[in-house]
């Protein structure tokens, strides 16, 4: 997994923009450092699926970047200018099947109020435990594919 830490200054001058696809339910994401599968759990949370679903098939991701490498990595419009296609209306961490922020799960990200979410997403690169409470937990939707 450390080969995912793509948008740390360290790693020269290489683009760290992804594009994005979804076949069925399998999220691709295509850098320059190889691509990242992410599988959608649509169990746990179905309007985070569709809705990041929907957010690829008009290309809202379309030379988007990974713009944090601590212990997630992070990816979506923020700084581009681009409007997200409105907010999630409700945050499923706990309306479904719950799924911890483990390492290789994705969630959405948002500000401290749980019900905000919209194109920002993440990668946890270790287990994060405590995104599933804080500030409303943070709804896993995805998990990368090996």
């Amino acid at each position: 997994f450390k080969n995912l830490v793509m948008a740390a200054p360290a790693l020269g001058n290489k683009s760290n923009e992804a594009s994005t696809q979804v076949k069925g339910t399998t999220l691709k994401l295509s850098t320059e450092y190889g691509d990242i599968r992410l599988k959608l759990l649509p169990d746990h949370a179905p309007k985070t699926c569709a809705y990041i679903s929907d957010a690829v098939q008009k290309g809202f991701y379309s030379n988007a970047s990974f713009y944090r490498s601590d212990f997630v990595i992070q990816c979506g419009l923020h700084g581009s200018g681009v409007k997200p296609p409105g907010n999630l209306s409700a945050n499923e961490t706990d309306l479904h099947k719950k799924m911890s922020n483990t390492r290789g799960t994705a969630a959405i990200a948002h500000w401290d109020v749980p019900d905000c979410g919209n194109t920002e997403f993440f990668i946890n690169l270790k287990t994060n435990a405590h995104l599933d409470s804080v500030y409303g937990g943070y709804c896993v939707f995805a998990r990368v594919e090996v």
